[in-house]
């Protein structure tokens, strides 16, 4: 298996973690709490893509087919992600909650999107880092 490269991922994470660290500093009321909520959001739904490729690459050793695995959706991706040993079963059913909590406001960009997306990202971090803590390790044992 060639190396996974997490370079966009990680500069996304940075982002995400930045941004939602300076979230703190403003009111609700400052314009920059704007910014820097909807970079959050922004950062929060390109790693839930970039995740679900990344796994795609990472389960490809143990597809004999691997267009089988082009054709999964998000949550069969994480479900085989669990199977053989890249996530627990746990991980799985947050990764579910986030991909979930997405689409269900993918087309409501208000207060209330923003919101619930901000209650998720303390434990999507955890989360998105230790996928590619998980992915890293794929590499080095490659």
């Amino acid at each position: 298996m060639s190396k996974i490269n997490l370079e966009y991922f990680t500069r996304c994470m940075n982002t995400l973690e930045k941004a939602f660290s300076s979230l703190a500093k403003f009111s609700t009321e400052d314009e920059l709490y704007d910014i820097y909520r909807a970079a959050c959001v922004k950062e929060f739904e390109l790693i839930i893509e970039q995740s679900v490729k990344l796994l795609r690459r990472s389960l490809k050793p143990y597809f004999a087919l691997p267009r089988e695995l082009d054709t999964m959706n998000f949550k069969d991706v994480f479900r085989s992600a669990s199977k053989h040993g890249l996530l627990s079963l746990e991980e799985t059913e947050r990764w579910f909650k986030y991909r979930d909590s997405r689409n269900e406001t993918a087309h409501d960009y208000g207060v209330n999107f923003a919101n619930e997306t901000l209650s998720l990202i303390p434990e999507f971090i955890i989360d998105a880092n230790k996928l590619a803590e998980t992915i890293e390790a794929l590499n080095e044992a490659a």
